[in-house]
């Protein structure tokens, strides 16, 4: 994703891990054999980079992090570490209109949530989506069965695209309409005209009827020549005539129950071992993008984003660290009957070349980091001394002391040790008013927070 042009993507929609503790592999002798993957995550492993760019660039993210770390486990930071860094540039990649469907559940959801809010603010919080995957519960005699995942939708701004969803009219939605006009045979319901609150200004006299109306009355009355508001005998209220060719059906809301998990005998099975179905995505892919806009997946897994987007005229992007993608892909599209030219997908194991676009600040460097974060903190202790170079008061114990950059990255600072010190807890809460260390000693100066006596 690094080397993807920013605001390029309307739609991502993904299938990460879910921090479950335990390996998965694919069927043997199905189409995905051979794929594998470990859900399980340690501190020790993270790379240093993801840490120090956190720590630097996202305090907010890293603190929501570091909550994950000590509520629930090492392993939890770890994977929300994981996670967070790809979300970075998941955010980066879509474009002022787009969004992001991500799919866990509820071993890691409330900690994604946390992530999530710092990334994309939790005004663009859509949507919680509830998906309930088998109507079987999980035997447990000590708590409910475990029967749903979660979906969360994030956009990226105030402005994005939606598109709503019905459900298909099953017997129980066409029991409703109950009525059948003589002269077309055209099935209806009557339902009420009635305001659901109290509307003074609304209320009047309609058919020897007086009530708080829905409707204005020139509005009613225009309905009524047309024959859709009917009264069925005198004094009755009157209600209006819905036609059921005219609606689409119930709308979608956040809970998902009429979508199945995968049967081992489905037609769709690849034998991935998180393979979700094609209608859950194809779901998302309608409600969020349009024809011919750009769906990314960034855990391709089995491809199954790639294959809805296809269906349904989309251009996509797939990610995954599995060896059998591409084949899998061709498969699938072959299985799905979809009438596709091979040659128009580009498939490579190798990192493409970088685009030139400007990148955030976050990822510009003039000079390249040389030490890592707890080597430049060394460096900085034998050249001063555990001493806060705001207040100029004297620590016994280092981990008093917090490394900070004396000119901000985001003004231009360079992200190297020259441009780096050390720093209390309380003057790098008061620095973040004043931005830079000449202010942030202007200010202890003038509060007499200067060379204070020593102190733990």
């Amino acid at each position: 994703m690094r080397v993807m042009a920013g605001e390029t993507v309307d739609l991502i929609a993904t299938d990460p891990p879910f921090n479950k503790g335990r390996d998965f592999h694919a069927s043997p002798e199905s189409l995905t054999k051979g794929a594998k993957f470990q859900d399980r995550w340690r501190w020790e492993d993270l790379h240093q980079e993801w840490i120090d760019r956190l720590e630097d660039d996202q305090p907010r993210l890293m603190e929501a992090i570091q909550s994950a770390r000590h509520a629930h486990s090492a392993g939890m930071g770890a994977f929300m570490c994981f996670q967070a860094v790809r979300l970075l540039e998941m955010h980066r990649l879509l474009k002022p209109d787009g969004s992001l469907f991500l799919h866990c559940d509820p071993t890691a959801s409330h900690y994604i949530k946390a992530c999530l809010d710092a990334i994309f603010g939790q005004a663009n919080f859509r949507n919680e989506i509830i998906w309930r995957r088998t109507a079987a519960p999980n035997v447990s005699y000590r708590a409910l069965g475990k029967v749903h995942d979660v979906i969360f939708w994030y956009s990226k701004g105030e402005e994005y695209f939606y598109e709503q969803a019905y459900l298909p009219k099953d017997d129980s939605y066409l029991s409703h309409y109950s009525h059948v006009e003589e002269k077309t045979g055209r099935r209806y319901q009557l339902t009420s005209l009635l305001s659901a609150a109290p509307r003074p200004n609304l209320r009047y006299e309609f058919l020897g009827v007086v009530r708080d109306w829905r409707w204005t009355k020139q509005r009613m009355e225009q309905a009524y020549r047309e024959g859709r508001v009917v009264q069925t005998k005198p004094g009755n209220v009157p209600r209006y005539k819905r036609y059921l060719d005219e609606q689409q059906g119930s709308r979608v809301v956040s809970l998902w129950d009429d979508i199945k998990r995968l049967e081992s005998t489905s037609k769709e099975n690849t034998g991935f071992p998180t393979q979700k179905p094609l209608a859950l995505y194809e779901r998302i892919i309608k409600m969020a993008s349009e024809p011919g806009d750009v769906v990314l997946d960034p855990f391709a897994g089995c491809a199954t984003t790639c294959v809805a987007a296809e269906r349904l005229g989309r251009k996509w992007v797939g990610i995954d660290i599995g060896d059998k993608v591409a084949e899998v892909v061709k498969e699938r599209m072959v299985r799905e009957q979809i009438p596709l030219l091979y040659k128009n997908i580009t498939f490579t194991n190798k990192m493409p070349r970088p685009r030139q676009v400007k990148k955030p600040a976050s990822y510009r460097c003039a000079e390249p980091r040389t030490m890592s974060r707890q080597e430049m903190k060394e460096f900085l202790i034998a050249k001063h001394g555990m001493q806060c170079q705001g207040c100029d008061r004297t620590f016994d114990i280092p981990d008093y002391l917090q490394l900070d950059h004396i000119t901000p990255r985001s003004e231009g600072g360079l992200n190297h040790i020259s441009n780096r010190t050390l720093l209390c807890g309380p003057c790098n809460v008061r620095k973040s008013n004043v931005l830079t260390l000449t202010g942030l000693r202007r200010l202890n100066k003038k509060q007499g927070l200067m060379a204070k006596p020593s102190a733990r």
